[in-house]
């Protein structure tokens, strides 16, 4: 019997080249295509698939943790593997927080991402490798987790926002910011914004 997937991704070309790709396989059947939440929502209850292959930057919506999420809360909700060009740690928490059975990268040759999609319909959880060391590093880091909302305020630092901006962004004051930003430093080590930036970067918290 196949394995049931839906395909969530904005890019149209990036969806019917997966949709080729699984076709050649003998277990593996794609029952449907969706570009954002709402489409994934319909999608994903018409065709009650096995796995949702799941990409992270759905364009101006929700992004694809909060997709997931929403499926994953359903009454019979799908197995969700996340397939992204991305692997920051606020990426991967967030994607595993919001039910992502698995974790694979774009570049992952075929048959790596066949065997991701077979051990996901069967419960497994699956990684990339590169995801899992990310993964082990932060279990193994002796200092101070960064906060979902510090990850947030880095992300905005990184754009090169001032604490004015970045208050009306969060919806919160800007001493509230100035209080997360002096955590940040303190858990990161630095003592500047562009230290901050630099060093959420090296520790891939953030994107590059």
């Amino acid at each position: 019997m196949s394995v049931r997937i839906v395909l969530v991704d904005d890019h149209p070309v990036v969806r019917a080249g997966l949709a080729a790709l699984i076709t050649g396989t003998d277990d593996l059947e794609v029952v449907g295509e969706a570009r954002d939440l709402v489409s994934a929502r319909s999608v994903v209850a018409a065709t009650r698939p096995d796995v949702v292959l799941m990409d992270l930057d759905l364009g101006d919506g929700p992004g694809g943790a909060a997709v997931t999420a929403e499926l994953r809360a359903a009454a019979e909700p799908p197995r969700v593997l996340v397939l992204t060009t991305y692997a920051t740690e606020s990426d991967i928490l967030r994607a595993l927080d919001a039910g992502a059975s698995g974790y694979l990268l774009k570049d992952a040759p075929a048959a790596e991402l066949f065997a991701g999609i077979r051990a996901t319909a069967r419960g497994e959880t699956v990684l990339a490798p590169s995801v899992a060391a990310t993964l082990v590093r932060r279990a193994a880091s002796p200092g101070p987790v960064v906060t979902e909302r510090e990850v947030a305020v880095l992300e905005l630092l990184a754009q090169g926002l001032g604490n004015r901006e970045m208050a009306k962004e969060l919806l919160v004051s800007e001493a509230t910011v100035k209080s997360h930003l002096s955590h940040i430093y303190t858990k990161l080590g630095v003592d500047t914004r562009a230290g901050a930036v630099a060093a959420a970067i090296e520790r891939r918290i953030i994107r590059r």
